[in-house]
């Protein structure tokens, strides 16, 4: 009887496909963050990034908190976006200072504010002279779904039709 729950369980294991691998994403998805997007430009230009990548969240965001340990924390996830953009988040209820894309002084909740973010998580992609280019609004259903948002606009497609209709063709 041990012998065939040993067997049992060995071949449960084979058959478990590999876990991907995880790590935390406050130091592997996300860079440091300075304050200031329009420094932030420009490095992201000397680096040859498509743009900047920044996530809305908040304080005991379920929603958040679960495209953290479920996606964001992906290896695969984690080295396709920071390929082609910088990552930043973005605390919505946040007093920290900042300085915008366009130069202004105001803190992370005004930027919020400023820039229509009234869930959590809202996502939004800026390009290289800071213009908002793709917004996307809650969590993504999964991992492939937030990957094929990256490559939709990291390949420019934003420019001709809205994600959905991309998705759809995918």
């Amino acid at each position: 009887m041990r012998q065939m729950l040993f067997a049992f369980i060995m071949l449960f294991a084979a058959a478990a496909p590999a876990a991907a691998e995880t790590r935390d994403p406050a130091s592997h998805f996300f860079q440091p963050k300075f304050g200031d997007f329009q420094a932030e430009l420009q490095t992201a230009r000397q680096q040859g990034k498509k743009g900047i990548f920044l996530f809305f969240e908040m304080d005991d965001c379920p929603f958040c908190e679960r495209m953290r340990t479920t996606i964001l924390n992906q290896a695969d996830v984690q080295d396709a976006y920071r390929a082609h953009f910088l990552l930043y988040p973005i605390d919505v209820n946040g007093d920290t200072q900042m300085t915008d894309f366009q130069g202004r002084q105001t803190t992370e909740k005004a930027f919020a504010l400023a820039n229509r973010v009234r869930a959590t998580p809202t996502m939004l992609f800026f390009d290289l002279d800071g213009k908002l280019v793709a917004r996307y609004t809650g969590p993504t259903k999964d991992k492939a779904e937030f990957l094929l948002l990256g490559k939709y606009v990291a390949d420019g497609a934003y420019a001709t039709e809205p994600f959905i209709r991309y998705k759809q063709g995918k």
